[in-house]
């Protein structure tokens, strides 16, 4: 055993850890490393306004009048509510804070709390819903940021430790190790290829940090599965090259626009493998459709080509090259390759541009008031639903409308097109992570 502990230390990964057991000399410790890295690591508090929805009997006329209901009582009530959350200082510098865009969003007031017990007003310098991801900007002296880690080196098994706020406690520490790496499917954002961590997240970590054993940041931790309610050591963080790839983006442009290719793409499974005369082992996206004009078309895309590969990295699932060409920008070129008839090609694709967010308030509907939309591939992706707004609990950012009162729609100006022939109230299917719903919306 006492061999064992020794080769473990001698490892790079554990140099930081101080001496060896014995001798009166100092207990293996994370703590000289964590003392570089908390200062990093922020509290994040947000105070937002929200509309308290009244008694629907009160819209009743006859109702007002019949119990002679005072009209102080029509007027809209508000409350103000406050919620805790973490980040991370990444430019110590120029006082840039990265944190989850569910953290601030809806926020009116954003305040960050240093370690050592300083408080900050904090300016929202842009957000990007789909990825989960929040940029900040505070105006203080004396910061410290965290080194960045190339998440991609991460592997399963490697030691990671989260840092944040939970429930509002405090700057709180929990260890563990990379459970899985590339986790999609799970309906929690946007665009999806989450860490996997047993290391301990709770409620108010979301946005808080991920690091290696070095001290360095390899993700922002996000959310859990909590079946019972409670911390189940199954946690889910944004890995940094991912998160980065949106921060540079609003940094430098003040929003993030994505690339788009043009095609409606579905997981292989062992059964179309089998029809495309595939191996069962192989992996890839099968496209379904492709968009007329679009980059794919014009790169030379089929139905029924299975892409195995994108920018030089392998693809396994449609979620995930959905993810990669979600993360570069218009304009970008793209290398994909692709089996067709037993061949394998190499295609490039020259990404095409998404239509920029739309906001409901421009006059698509009044039920859809608070409520961002855009252009996506397959329907409309709702990127960002305003905490008071009217859809405030039947729609969520990252779902993706398909249809409108039973028509198909493709992109915005399709969805305001029917949308604006709703008066009464306005039927939608949903796809929402892995699964397919109605939302009913009325006024």
């Amino acid at each position: 055993m006492c061999v064992a502990l020794v080769f473990l230390l001698a490892q790079p990964s554990l140099a930081l850890l101080p001496g060896v057991l014995g001798g009166g000399e100092k207990m293996p410790s994370l703590a000289p490393m964590l003392k570089t890295v908390n200062p990093a690591v922020v509290n994040i508090s947000t105070f937002t306004t929200q509309r308290v929805q009244q008694n629907p009997l009160l819209n009743d006329p006859f109702f007002r009048h019949f119990f002679n209901v005072p009209q102080q009582q029509m007027q809209p009530r508000q409350r103000r509510t406050q919620s805790a959350g973490s980040g991370v200082i990444i430019d110590a510098k120029n006082g840039t804070v990265l944190t989850n865009h569910h953290v601030v969003a809806g926020a009116d007031e954003i305040m960050v709390a240093m370690e050592d017990g300083r408080s900050f007003k904090a300016t929202l310098l842009g957000a990007d819903p789909d990825v989960d991801i929040a940029v900040l900007k505070i105006e203080a002296k004396n910061l410290v940021d965290v080194r960045l880690a190339n998440s991609d080196q991460l592997e399963v098994g490697d030691f990671v430790l989260a840092i944040g706020n939970p429930f509002g406690l405090g700057q709180t520490v929990t260890t563990g190790i990379v459970s899985a790496l590339g986790r999609t499917g799970l309906g929690i954002e946007g665009y999806e290829n989450f860490i996997q961590t047993d290391a301990s997240i709770n409620p108010g970590n979301s946005g808080g940090a991920l690091v290696n054993l070095r001290g360095e940041l390899v993700g922002i931790n996000t959310a859990i599965l909590a079946p019972s309610g409670g911390n189940v050591g199954i946690g889910f963080a944004i890995p940094t090259n991912m998160a980065m790839a949106s921060v540079e983006q609003i940094l430098e442009h003040g929003e993030v626009s994505r690339g788009q290719l043009g095609v409606i793409i579905q997981d292989l499974t062992p059964e179309l493998a089998e029809a495309f005369s595939i191996s069962e082992r192989t992996r890839g996206a099968v496209v379904a459709e492709v968009q007329p004009g679009s980059a794919a078309e014009k790169a030379g895309l089929k139905a029924g080509d299975v892409v195995i590969e994108a920018a030089g990295k392998a693809v396994i699932s449609s979620a995930q090259l959905r993810t990669a060409i979600g993360l570069r920008r218009a304009g970008d070129k793209v290398t994909l390759k692709v089996l067709r008839d037993g061949k394998t090609l190499s295609l490039k694709a020259v990404l095409g541009e998404v239509e920029t967010s739309v906001s409901a308030d421009a006059g698509i509907h009044p039920l859809l008031e608070g409520v961002a939309l855009s252009d996506d591939e397959g329907g409309v992706k709702v990127t960002q639903v305003k905490a008071d707004a009217p859809a405030a609990d039947k729609l969520r950012a990252g779902d993706l409308i398909v249809s409108v009162n039973q028509r198909r729609v493709q992109n915005v100006a399709e969805f305001r097109k029917y949308a604006s022939q709703s008066e009464n109230g306005m039927l939608l299917r949903v796809i929402r992570g892995r699964y397919a719903t109605w939302v009913v919306l009325k006024g």
